[in-house]
């Protein structure tokens, strides 16, 4: 009988899928004495779809460290998320900002127009207005 490991996901809303997970069971090394060396504590959990791997083995029961690696998967899925939302809105505000620029260009060349139209339009009345 499977037990249901509650972690993070259920909390975050955050759902994983048991079948894009590779659990990795080996003996750990550390406090615990003859636990840890004697029973396989250990545990390594691969995301298949992302490449990332985490492993937990502060615990002395291997319920404790699969809790732990799937805590750390699902940080380390939200830090990815996190950074690719980060990485799109620079990628939008680096977009906006240069559109921006254009603006200003064209907005640069609109009154060099309108100074070059007014300066005609100056010559025109004060050679209308020379004295016969």
């Amino acid at each position: 009988m499977e037990k249901k490991v509650i972690g993070r996901d259920e909390e975050a809303g955050m759902k994983l899928e048991e079948k894009d997970l590779v659990e990795e069971f080996s003996r750990s090394g550390g406090k615990g004495g003859q636990n840890v060396q004697k029973v396989e504590t250990k545990v390594v959990l691969r995301h298949l779809p992302s490449g990332i791997t985490v492993v937990a083995q502060e615990e002395r029961t291997r319920e404790a460290n699969r809790v732990t690696a799937r805590r750390r998967l699902l940080a380390a899925l939200e830090l990815r998320k996190q950074r690719e939302r980060l990485r799109i809105q620079a990628e939008r505000s680096k977009e906006r900002s240069r559109q921006a620029r254009r603006g200003t260009v064209a907005k640069r060349k609109l009154v060099e127009g309108k100074r070059r139209r007014a300066m005609i339009k100056e010559g025109r009345s004060s050679w209308r207005c020379l004295p016969e």
